[in-house]
């Protein structure tokens, strides 16, 4: 009871403050309704070919000089407000002219192809601080954005701190990282700086995924609805968490998905090596592959200015390996923040996505007591991860020019 309380505190607690932090941040976006099965390619926005979506300009914008003054006058708006980043709010950072577009580019990612791009943020004009004053109210304006890791940063930096530290996230490295989703609805990036070569933005609708799996090897499907172990890296009190990939109901599919993470958690002695069937470990290595197939993704280089937003429920993302700079001013450099959407449009839809909440919450309570009472250890031979396809992911050539975002085809 102490726990539940505790974890329902922090839940309750994150949606009456301007921002969630962490734990309800985790608890929204992972409490998805579900009703059934899906057992037919399903026919939606969200199920796109990055050899389709290359050619469209739905999901990219560029902003306008009156709407590019509207972001200079905000950012000294909220500095004279002399409030911390935490404590400012949209009201803060008045947006009049860009509000009706930034309810199309809400619309883009929560209900369409999950993906949309920005360019045109003046950010050689401004320090960090003030890029990312403007990159949190427009969270705000947006969604709500909430804390991403167990010290609450509310921003994440994007960037290599070339520092000797095993345990270090790969989004501080300049390592490749496979494709995955971040624990809130949608992520966002603004583009500070870019690397010497490579470090391309890469994403994949999961939905098509899930289409392509459909269709290739209908007998797993059902494997994408248990629950699977989740690598927490012990943050929350706990190595583990038992979540389900997907979740179907209305007309929507939501897909969270690590393929690390997945992986990586059965080298704990707590996790039983039988949890990862080998049809599991067939339908992961499956997902990997067809995320590369280069009609299936699409790949950018963000350059200065340039926001991206995606869809944690739709779309997964992955980015290349990179070279960069060795002074630490001039290296890649992009701020990240996960940013809460989505709250249930029916009464059916609350009380399901409460039932999952709920068994989320059993499942965490279960977790941290079992760490408590028994703290892991790592194996002494762990399970091989196979990697996956190398196509796309390797260090490319030069960086793109400077201009707005440039889409190819992984």
């Amino acid at each position: 009871q102490f726990y539940e309380s505790k974890i329902l505190n922090f839940y309750f607690t994150g949606y009456m403050t301007v921002f969630k932090n962490q734990v309800a941040q985790t608890l929204h976006y992972l409490s998805r309704p579900q009703k059934e099965i899906l057992r037919e390619p399903l026919d939606s926005p969200a199920a796109w070919y990055g050899k389709d979506l290359r050619g469209k300009d739905s999901w990219r914008y560029v902003l306008k000089e009156e709407e590019i003054d509207e972001l200079e006058a905000g950012l000294a708006a909220a500095k004279t407000s002399n409030k911390q980043l935490e404590q400012l709010t949209k009201e803060d950072y008045p947006l009049p002219v860009l509000g009706p577009r930034i309810a199309e580019w809400h619309e883009e990612v929560t209900n369409k192809s999950g993906v949309q791009v920005v360019s045109g943020v003046p950010v050689e004009k401004w320090s960090q601080e003030d890029a990312e004053i403007f990159f949190w109210c427009f969270g705000l304006h947006i969604g709500i954005p909430g804390a991403q890791n167990k010290d609450g940063d509310l921003i994440g930096h994007v960037i290599d701190l070339r520092e000797d530290n095993t345990h270090q996230r790969l989004y501080k490295t300049s390592k490749k990282i496979r494709y995955h989703c971040d624990a809130a609805d949608a992520v966002g990036l603004l583009c500070l700086r870019t690397a010497k070569s490579g470090g391309r933005s890469m994403i994949a609708s999961s939905v098509t995924m899930y289409n392509e799996i459909l269709k290739r090897r209908p007998d797993l499907i059902d494997k994408f609805y248990k629950t699977w172990y989740l690598d927490t890296h012990s943050v929350g009190g706990t190595n583990y968490l038992k979540v389900p990939p997907v979740r179907y109901y209305n007309g929507k599919l939501r897909t969270f998905y690590h393929s690390d993470y997945f992986r990586s958690v059965h080298n704990y002695t707590n996790v039983p090596l039988t949890s990862m069937t080998p049809a599991q470990q067939e339908l992961m290595d499956l997902y990997d592959e067809l995320a590369m197939d280069p009609s299936i993704c699409l790949d950018m280089d963000l350059v200065p200015g340039d926001m991206q937003l995606i869809s944690n429920h739709t779309v997964i993302h992955a980015r290349s390996q990179y070279e960069d700079h060795e002074e630490l001013d001039n290296r890649r450099h992009l701020l990240r923040l996960w940013i809460s959407l989505e709250e249930p449009r029916d009464p059916e839809e609350k009380k399901l996505k409460k039932k999952a909440q709920m068994q989320l919450v059993c499942n965490v309570i279960a977790a941290k007591l079992a760490f408590r009472l028994k703290p892991p250890k790592m194996r002494k031979d762990p399970k091989p991860i196979k990697s996956d396809p190398e196509v796309g992911m390797k260090t490319g050539g030069a960086a793109a020019p400077a201009e707005s975002a440039v889409a190819t085809q992984c």
